[in-house]
C-alpha cells in the first residue's frame, strides 16, 4: 500500500477570515456550493486545501476541540527572494495578523519568518538566501 498525501484540511473558526488570511498569500479559495461551511482550494503542484468550519466538521470527529497552546501544524510557503519573506510578513502583521517569529536569517541557508493564521495554526514564510 502506498497512499498519497494529496489534501490538507484545516478547521477553522471563521471560514471568511480564514479565507482573506490566505488569500494574502495568493490561495483563491471557492466555497461549496453544498455547504456553505467548507472551501477548498487547488495548488498547482496537485495538492488540494481544505477549510472546514468547526460546525461542519464536529459531527465527524465527536468530542473535537479546538487544540490550545502553539501551533500544532504549519504551512510552510515558499518564495523566490527573501526580500519577498520580510514584505509577506509586513503585510499579514500589518493586517493585524500575529507574528510568531520576525524574519531572520536561518542558519540552514534560508530567510525565515512564521505568522498565525487567524485560528492558531503556524504559516512559515521562507526563501532560499543568495549563495555566499
Amino acid at each position: 500500500m502506498h497512499p498519497r498525501l494529496n489534501t490538507i484540511d484545516l478547521v477553522v473558526a471563521d471560514l471568511k477570515t480564514s479565507i482573506a488570511f490566505y488569500a494574502l498569500l495568493g490561495l483563491d479559495f471557492t466555497i461549496d456550493a453544498h455547504s456553505p461551511e467548507h472551501a477548498g482550494c487547488d495548488l498547482p503542484n496537485g495538492l488540494h486545501v481544505m477549510l472546514d468550519t468547526e460546525g461542519f466538521r464536529t459531527p465527524f470527529l465527536p468530542g473535537w476541540t479546538a487544540p490550545a497552546g502553539g501551533p500544532r501544524a504549519l504551512l510552510c510557503f515558499e518564495f523566490d527572494d527573501p526580500a519577498q519573506v520580510d514584505a509577506a510578513y509586513a503585510e499579514l502583521t500589518g493586517a493585524g495578523h500575529r507574528g510568531l517569529a520576525e524574519p531572520f536569517d536561518a542558519f540552514w541557508g534560508m530567510r525565515y519568518a512564521t505568522v498565525a493564521d487567524p485560528d492558531g495554526n503556524g504559516v512559515d514564510l521562507y526563501a532560499a538566501l543568495p549563495a555566499r
